[in-house]
């Protein structure tokens, strides 16, 4: 809508909310230990399958920390059977045993291996689930939030779908990887420092002297990388809806040479994002190296500390082989803690995002859902009206889109069933606000407005907008057929009462020139037809719904001058017998209007007939002579 913009003065400044203006990305988490209690909640009903997973995960790890004290056994015989050959008292050495702990290992690591793969089965399809579940909650949340939470976020829809998209992916790839990631590195830390203990408690207490560092290493490193993963998702975001918003007018931005100022504003998001992706993922690179160094500062204690004892036969020699190979496998999941809490970060960040939008408040719930429904039951049929008459009252209506901004100050007009309600005036006069606020997409700041009588806030928005058919001057269509195109709205409509309806909306031999006809499938933007073309899909549309009341808002902008008069027939057809709701630009299209409202700055200043206002000499008359003078319209 032409206006829409002005109207709508409720809109938020996005690069302000996000923290992405001239001040750089917002520094601070919101709330990291609510949404981690939010995701445990979350994951509550898959606990069983969860644990499951953890458990499988714990096992395989186990099963693979005993490996190396085993293999110390064999290192053992074979050097004791060795020094037995060689001082000539036994054999080289005892193989029965050896090939009974080889046997051994094997299995354990055959086992290990079987329960690391069903945790990863098990994690893979918990993951689907969860990141099933989550997109499902947020396409039916998108259908219960207020019209007004899309306008306030017009500016960048792409933010949105980030959510969706983006964030979702990946809450979806953390419960993947990285949760039984932590389980497996926590596990081999406690089963490993268990085996080291069992084999020298003093060569333990060397090797752990380098913990605490490492400790105070992932701390900071932590708390700083849960702020750039939350930089992060949200740069993604406004990268995304700059995408998005390019790609869907990438033919303007062309028509008006804007290409290097969209590019510019791309890489202004863009270099926020490197900036913010490259701190985040620099914390991450890091962690493993830092303990890997510590770790061997460590692992050279062990060494020297090993061979003293060994020489000094306080400890075996296949005990010293196999602590080695635990202390190198002690460093390593204290790499990975700290990588996958690292992880988690995003995750966290990600996580707090959807949740946000989960919990953004709801459409104020109906009362009385089925209180006034059998006043015109049956009436959406291609056949009539059925009971439903089409009386409509604005009684001192009060609105804004701010509470501290009113644009709609004491609207009030009674319109009577059947009647045709042109409603015109300068952009921003609040036209389309009077239409949005007969649907119910907003609540009223003061006032009523009675369909037949009764408060349509004792309707059901559902029951309420199936009484309405609307042709905009913005179209929409989506990518299927132009069958199902034309059928939405009336989902049950045969494929004969489709045709019909396009031959009345004069789109039916057109369609039939299209490849595939009816079954021509539209691209996601229905930029494979012409703009005219869209919009008569739209009218065949509302002419198969057979609405009871009609809102049109310059349904024929886009249309030729010869098409526009057969459709202006066709469209004076079906408001024959029902209220109509014409929002005018064109007043020389409303001049047999029963009655015409002449909005300005949010109140009628005038209304009457087309000659009436006229006659009068006031503000109607001011307006339609102009567009005659200025060569806008043409006097038929």
């Amino acid at each position: 809508m032409s206006q829409q913009s002005s109207e709508q003065n409720n809109n938020y400044d996005l690069a302000s909310e996000m923290g992405i203006g001239g001040e750089g990305l917002a520094q601070k988490a919101k709330d990291p230990k609510r949404t981690i209690k939010k995701l445990i909640i979350y994951l509550a009903p898959h606990k069983m399958e969860l644990i499951a997973a953890l458990g499988f995960a714990m096992f395989s790890t186990v099963f693979s920390v005993i490996g190396p004290r085993l293999l110390g056994r064999v290192t053992t015989a074979l050097v004791d059977g060795i020094v037995a050959y060689w001082l000539g008292t036994g054999l080289l050495t005892n193989f029965p045993y050896m090939m009974t702990i080889t046997g051994w290992l094997i299995a354990l690591y055959i086992i290990s291996a079987l329960c690391n793969l069903t945790q990863g089965i098990i994690m893979a399809r918990l993951s689907v689930k969860v990141t099933y579940k989550l997109r499902t909650e947020i396409s039916e949340k998108m259908h219960k939030l207020p019209i007004n939470y899309y306008d306030a976020r017009s500016r960048n829809h792409g933010e949105i779908l980030s959510r969706i998209t983006n964030d979702v992916d990946t809450m979806s790839q953390t419960l993947n990887q990285n949760l039984t990631q932590l389980v497996s590195s926590a596990t081999t830390l406690v089963g490993v420092l268990v085996m080291m203990i069992r084999i020298s408690l003093l060569m333990t207490a060397a090797s752990i002297v380098v913990i605490p560092l490492s400790m105070l290493i992932m701390m900071a490193v932590l708390k700083r990388s849960y702020v750039y993963f939350g930089n992060q998702q949200e740069a993604l975001g406004a990268v995304s809806g700059i995408v998005e918003e390019t790609y869907g007018g990438r033919d303007i931005v062309r028509s008006y040479n804007a290409e290097t100022d969209a590019e510019e504003k791309f890489n202004k998001a863009n270099k926020k994002l490197r900036s913010s992706a490259w701190k985040a993922q620099f914390m991450t690179s890091i962690v493993e190296p830092i303990f890997s160094f510590v770790g061997n500062l460590g692992y050279v204690l062990v060494c020297v500390l090993g061979g003293f004892l060994a020489v000094r036969r306080a400890i075996t020699i296949g005990d010293v082989q196999a602590f080695i190979q635990y202390i190198q496998t002690f460093t390593q999941p204290l790499g990975e803690l700290g990588a996958a809490s690292n992880m988690m970060q995003g995750t966290i960040a990600a996580a707090e995002r959807v949740f946000e939008f989960l919990e953004e408040e709801d459409e104020t719930s109906d009362k009385n859902k089925s209180k006034r429904k059998d006043n015109y039951e049956g009436r959406v049929s291609l056949k009539g009206n059925g009971h439903f008459k089409g009386n409509v009252s604005f009684l001192n209506v009060r609105f804004g889109y701010t509470a501290g901004k009113i644009i709609l100050h004491d609207f009030s007009a009674e319109i009577a069933a059947g009647q045709t309600v042109a409603i015109v005036g300068p952009t921003g006069a609040g036209k389309t606000t009077v239409v949005k606020l007969l649907m119910r997409f907003y609540e009223l700041n003061g006032g009523k407005i009675l369909i037949d009588g009764i408060d349509s806030t004792d309707y059901s928005r559902g029951d309420l907008r199936d009484i309405f058919g609307m042709v905009l001057q913005d179209t929409w269509l989506y990518n299927a057929a132009i069958m199902e195109n034309i059928r939405y709205g009336s989902p049950n409509a045969t494929d004969e009462e489709v045709i019909a309806a396009a031959k009345a909306a004069h789109c039916h031999e057109f369609i039939r020139a299209l490849p595939g006809g009816y079954n021509m499938v539209l691209n996601e933007e229905a930029t494979n037809i012409s703009q005219g073309q869209k919009q008569l899909f739209t009218i065949a549309r509302v002419i198969l719904k057979n609405p009871a009341i009609l809102i049109l808002d310059e349904a024929t902008s886009s249309i030729d001058t010869r098409t526009e008069i057969l459709i202006q027939k066709a469209m004076k057809n079906i408001m024959s017998g029902r209220t109509s709701f014409v929002i005018a630009h064109r007043l020389s299209t409303i001049r047999d209007a029963d009655l015409i409202l002449v909005m300005k700055d949010g109140d009628i200043i005038e209304q009457g007939k087309h000659q009436q206002l006229l006659d009068a000499r006031g503000f109607y008359a001011d307006l339609y002579n102009s567009q005659f003078s200025e060569g806008i319209v043409s006097e038929p």
